[in-house]
């Protein structure tokens, strides 16, 4: 796939830790059903990643990875349509890390967003680890061993892509320099066929002596629907086109995504570890017992106290799931006191049930035949490796320790 537009590839992962909760759902999981049907998509299991904060706690690590799958396919992840896979079954993410941890600054690292607050946050872990330091190096590994276009993330990560592309560029500069580039350059555009081989030359003329900007985008459209063309060629002719030299590992773009604050049973943001979570696939009468006790507007004391819907937690999760004539019902009849927090959360359960109810329905084959689950980790994982080592392959030719 090509790095530009729709059908790039895009890449995302998670931290195993078991069943999934609606923070998740809606704040991850929802964007990959979705995104999986305009991309190439892989989604992973970052095991590896897990250790970096969790090394000595790894009793239930496969049991949690096996959870989260089973959720990810019951929320509509399709392993037709995506590659699944576990991080630790691809060790070329462990061997581009490698190579990538031997020309990234320290001191990049050290000033990683992440760095200083997670080491507050997490104050009761060991993190004077490499492990934990260098964890943004095996991050932008598992990303450029895919040649990602697009990673999807909240705003307060960012950061994390912006020292991916830092790390990408840097090798880019030191070994993108092959002596041959532009003999390979010209045996790439035999692949493609006369006819596209002109139009490529025309527009890459049209860019170079005109800086025609439209001229650029047509080049990279027409190299994205080559067919025939390995990445490393379709990379090479895309710093051809542009007048650079090749682009071995292509700078992936942030995805922004909105992701929505669901709040949890006492209010704050859904969290396993503040223990107010509603899982995926809860049983519905679990779903009605949480939601009944969830925290109202702290005003409404009385059934005949009015209240602000701005100050309750149950009309933030209106806001997810209801349909804009429930949210005004809610609004007014919180206002108003015509309706009691009973009332409210009556519609808001059904709701949640009905979402749940699908991923039920759909998680029973992969509960009552755990084979399914394995059988799709095994395959993407043999998707993935296929792709990484192509990438790697590359990687290794131009960093000349091939060794062939």
């Amino acid at each position: 796939m090509g790095s530009e537009g729709t059908g790039r590839r895009v890449l995302s992962g998670m931290r195993p830790t078991g069943r999934l909760h609606l923070g998740h759902y809606h704040g991850v999981v929802k964007n990959w059903v979705a995104l999986q049907q305009e991309h190439q998509c892989c989604f992973f299991v970052a095991d590896w990643h897990a250790l970096t904060t969790g090394y000595d706690d790894t009793g239930e690590l496969e049991r949690h990875s096996f959870d989260m799958v089973v959720d990810w396919l019951a929320a509509g992840v399709n392993p037709s349509a995506a590659v699944i896979f576990i991080q630790s079954k691809v060790p070329e993410h462990a061997e581009l890390h490698l190579l990538l941890s031997m020309i990234t600054p320290v001191s990049w690292l050290e000033r990683a967003p992440s760095y200083k607050d997670m080491q507050a946050r997490l104050n009761d872990r060991d993190l004077a680890t490499y492990g934990f330091l260098g964890y943004p190096v095996l991050q932008a590994a598992d990303i450029l061993i895919y040649r990602a276009g697009g990673v999807p993330v909240g705003a307060d990560q960012v950061a994390h892509v912006e020292l991916c592309r830092e790390i990408a560029r840097r090798f880019n500069h030191l070994f993108g320099r092959e002596s041959d580039f532009e003999a390979r350059c010209e045996a790439a555009l035999r692949k493609i066929g006369r006819k596209a081989s002109r139009l490529y030359g025309g527009l890459r003329k049209a860019f170079l002596e005109q800086g025609d900007g439209e001229a650029l985008a047509r080049g990279r459209a027409l190299l994205a629907e080559q067919r025939n063309l390995s990445a490393g060629d379709r990379e090479r002719l895309l710093g051809y086109l542009e007048g650079s030299g090749r682009t071995i590992l292509p700078e992936p773009e942030a995805l922004l995504t909105e992701q929505p604050k669901v709040p949890g049973l006492d209010g704050e943001k859904m969290s396993k570890s503040y223990g107010n979570t509603i899982s995926l696939r809860e049983a519905p009468d679990a779903v009605a017992r949480k939601v009944r006790g969830m925290k109202t507007d702290p005003a409404r004391v009385r059934r005949s106290d009015p209240g602000e819907p701005g100050n309750c937690p149950v009309y933030s999760l209106h806001r997810i799931y209801s349909d804009p004539a429930t949210l005004d019902w809610a609004a007014a009849g919180c206002r108003s006191a015509g309706i009691g927090c009973v009332d409210c959360k009556a519609p808001l359960i059904d709701a949640i049930n009905a979402e749940q109810a699908v991923m039920i329905e759909r998680a029973r084959p992969f509960e009552e035949q755990p084979d399914l689950v394995r059988g799709v980790l095994q395959e993407g994982s043999e998707k993935a490796r296929s792709l990484a080592r192509e990438t790697l392959d590359d990687v290794r030719a131009n960093m000349r320790i091939a060794h062939q």
